[in-house]
């Protein structure tokens, strides 16, 4: 992409001129171009980043230069921005820039003046930012801190737009959806630029502080991209979408979920239909999780309509994961989703879990029971009746009693089902659920199997849990078993 700035420059050059420098801070005439050569391979690192619309702690990089003229004010102005004394490090690297305009340190100080300038807040000094690295674009294009600079712009700018500034809003909605030459070279081979150093992620991020009829527009053309390197641009895209509600949001949306060519893209667009949760939403989620394809995106879609309250989105749900033709894993998912609802979902569970034929689906049916229950409700009821069915699968009895227990199910009654039950595996079992319960009650049943169970391997298990156990009174058992 070109931008205005190197448009400004290329301009310029032909007409054999020097670009005019901006209003405000002193600048020299042409500083010496060859000033930023020569420099250490420690300063490619960026200095500053942007993640998310947030700054991250700022890294000036150590004195390179130590014959430099500049290189004391440079040291002193990088000690005050390190203690975030800002009004006085602009000064500083301003001070610096005039004294010692040929000094190798003064392309990047362009850049930590506007810095400075920036993290005081002042609408002046915001202005006098944009200024200074503007100018450094256009003079200084081989500076270490060039890629920090665009993104830095695009933050000091959508902070005016913010702020009611109409050149900043016109600003941001012109580079949040620039393309052309630059996406295509990209394209054709060249790196893409890291997340925190493209100043169309900034300028995307800016959007947000704009009203939905301007950036609606703006966000609509980013995700008709196709380059490779606007993959990050669309999803930050589809989040700021998400966040301007108008009735297009849907279908924009929707239209992403079924088109864009990357998995995490779409993935997002359907995770962002359950946030604006309309009618139109969910008939737009139950649409992708009936057609789509696509194991993650079809996982997406449950969670997304778990995520939405009502009847509608509850009955797509349960639908789903009644149907046999659906793939097992994703009706497993449905079964979850819902053990999250209240009690009317508990029923439905629970009468689905007499139909569905398959182990793993019943498993997840007696899990999700266990996490919406409530401790010591009907679902833990439930769940201790499938425990003592001896008709049922033995796998499935030992899952219903481990998630019993771990809902809450009362000590008595799960120390009354070790006499009820003759299945030495369910046996095991219950010795197992007593070593992790801390009432009173379990360590005595345990001593009792350890003194009186007839079974020897029953018995064992019994010692050996004891053996676990930092309660006096094992230790006193297992010394009269010892010296028995």
């Amino acid at each position: 992409m070109l931008t205005t700035l190197s448009l400004l420059a290329a301009v310029s050059i032909l007409q054999g001129m020097t670009p005019q420098a901006p209003v405000g801070p002193a600048m020299p005439a042409v500083p010496a171009v060859a000033a930023v050569a020569a420099i250490p391979a420690e300063r490619a690192m960026p200095a500053l980043a942007f993640a998310a619309g947030a700054a991250r702690r700022v890294l000036v990089p150590q004195p390179w230069a130590p014959a430099d003229p500049g290189d004391s004010l440079y040291r002193a102005a990088r000690q005050l921005l390190n203690r975030a004394r800002y009004a006085e490090a602009a000064a500083a690297f301003k001070n610096l820039i005039a004294r010692y305009p040929r000094s190798a340190y003064a392309p990047d100080a362009y850049y930590w003046e506007a810095f400075a300038l920036y993290r005081t807040g002042d609408d002046v000094n915001l202005r006098g930012a944009t200024a200074l690295l503007e100018y450094q674009a256009v003079h200084f294009p081989q500076a270490a801190t060039r890629g920090d600079g665009d993104a830095l712009l695009a933050r000091v700018y959508g902070e005016l737009a913010r702020r009611g500034d109409p050149t900043a809003g016109e600003w941001i909605q012109a580079h949040a959806s620039a393309a052309g030459t630059r996406d295509t070279a990209r394209t054709a081979g060249t790196a893409c630029p890291s997340d925190d150093d493209d100043p169309r992620i900034a300028a995307m991020n800016a959007l947000m502080q704009m009203d939905a009829a301007n950036a609606v527009p703006v966000i609509r053309q980013v995700l008709a991209k196709r380059d490779a390197c606007s993959v990050e641009l669309r999803r930050r895209a589809v989040f700021v979408l998400s966040q301007k509600r108008t009735p297009e949001t849907e279908d924009i949306l929707l239209g992403v979920a079924r088109n864009d060519p990357d998995e995490d893209v779409r993935e997002q667009a359907v995770f962002w239909l359950s946030q604006v949760a309309s009618d139109r939403a969910v008939s737009a989620l139950d649409s992708i999780l009936q057609n789509a394809t696509d194991e993650d995106l079809r996982e997406k879609a449950l969670f997304s309509l778990s995520q939405i309250r009502g009847a509608r989105s509850t009955q797509i749900l349960r639908d789903y994961a009644a149907r046999e033709s659906a793939p097992e894993d994703a009706r497993e998912k449905a079964v979850f989703w819902r053990g999250q609802g209240g009690a009317d979902n508990s029923a439905f569970l629970k009468d689905l879990y007499g139909r569905v034929t398959t182990q793993d689906l019943k498993e997840k049916i007696l899990f999700s029971l266990s996490q919406g229950g409530g401790r010591n409700g009907a679902n833990v009821d439930w769940l201790m009746d499938q425990a003592a069915d001896q008709g049922q699968d033995i796998e499935l009895r030992k899952k219903a009693l481990f998630w019993a227990s771990q809902a809450g199910a009362g000590i008595g009654g799960l120390v009354g089902l070790y006499g009820r039950t003759s299945d030495q595996e369910m046996k095991e079992q219950l010795i197992f659920v007593y070593s992790q319960r801390h009432e009173p009650q379990a360590l005595d049943k345990m001593i009792d199997i350890a003194r009186h169970e007839t079974n020897p391997d029953l018995r064992k298990k019994a010692v050996f849990w004891l053996g676990q156990s930092h309660d006096p009174r094992a230790a006193q058992v297992l010394m009269e078993i010892i010296n028995q």
